[in-house]
């Protein structure tokens, strides 16, 4: 009977560490995520020069335009918006206009031809959601006969993605 016992007893423990040993072989982690605000724009180049250099006799200089270049756009958010505005060598010469077109991407809208000048002024409205490439921009110069003659200048646009 002592043997029966001694062997229950010992069945019993040789149970108890089974059980404590299965039970360790668990684990657990906590696993933190999140996406944050993505937001991001590039261009594919610089528009070739403007130059105005003919007209029609009795009329003004027709304006010129370049539609080479193209932008890119990413973003994760709802109501954005693209504008643009001259940020590098002051507003447009007397009697001289710099305007923009964006082709809207998905669900946004353009502004059409939009004058630049030092204050951004909105070129696509509307933007929510999307990732899309190759969208084309556009740039108009045009000028007056009172503008004379002017040397060649320079102005950098800056386009940005925004709320």
């Amino acid at each position: 009977m002592r043997k029966i016992c001694i062997s229950l007893v010992s069945l019993g423990l040789l149970l108890v560490i089974s059980g404590a040993a299965s039970a360790a072989n668990t684990a657990t982690q906590t696993i933190t995520f999140e996406v944050t605000a993505i937001n991001e724009m590039s261009v594919s180049g610089n528009p070739a020069n403007l130059t105005i250099n003919s007209a029609t006799a009795g009329s003004g200089p027709s304006p010129v335009t370049d539609s080479t270049t193209t932008y890119n756009i990413t973003t994760n958010e709802t109501t954005k918006k693209i504008t643009g505005q001259i940020t590098t060598g002051g507003d447009m010469p007397a009697n001289t206009t710099l305007e923009a077109n964006l082709t809207a991407p998905t669900g946004g809208s353009s502004t059409g031809y939009t004058s630049l000048s030092t204050t951004a002024a909105d070129l696509v409205t509307g933007i929510s959601t999307l990732n899309e490439s190759s969208k084309t921009i556009a740039y108009r110069f045009s000028a007056t006969m009172a503008a004379g003659i002017l040397a060649s200048d320079t102005r950098v646009v800056t386009l940005t993605l925004s709320d």
